[in-house]
């Protein structure tokens, strides 16, 4: 008999180069941070994730996209929930050299649900 493990709703803001890299991996894995980027931030909430995708990743890539994903619920015990501003602003620090192990534990396919111009 197989149990399925708990899971744990993430988004992520993205533009459409990151997004790109994402089809790319057939939608199961978030690409390499680059050198500047040491941190990888998903977010815990859609309201969040859109509001980031509309103010900054329109303004700054000419698109911004907002994608859903799970991840293994107990993998995610290693990161602690980050309130980056708000009650509702929460999100994820996964550090660059963990990405790898964090793509592995991703459940299923990662999900574009908005785009804004």
């Amino acid at each position: 008999m197989s149990s399925t493990r708990p899971t744990t709703t993430l988004w992520r803001p993205t533009g459409p180069r990151e997004l790109d890299l994402v089809r790319e991996l057939e939608w199961r894995a978030w690409p390499p941070r680059l050198p500047e980027q040491p941190i990888f931030y998903p977010v815990l909430n859609e309201d969040y994730a859109i509001r980031i995708a509309r103010g900054w990743n329109v303004k700054h890539d000419g698109a911004g996209f907002v994608t859903r994903f799970e991840v293994d619920s107990e993998f995610l015990g290693r990161y602690p929930v980050r309130q980056a501003g708000g009650e509702t602003i929460l999100e994820l620090w996964v550090p660059a050299e963990e990405l790898d192990e964090f793509n592995a534990h991703i459940v299923g396919r990662i999900a574009v649900l908005h785009e804004f111009h």
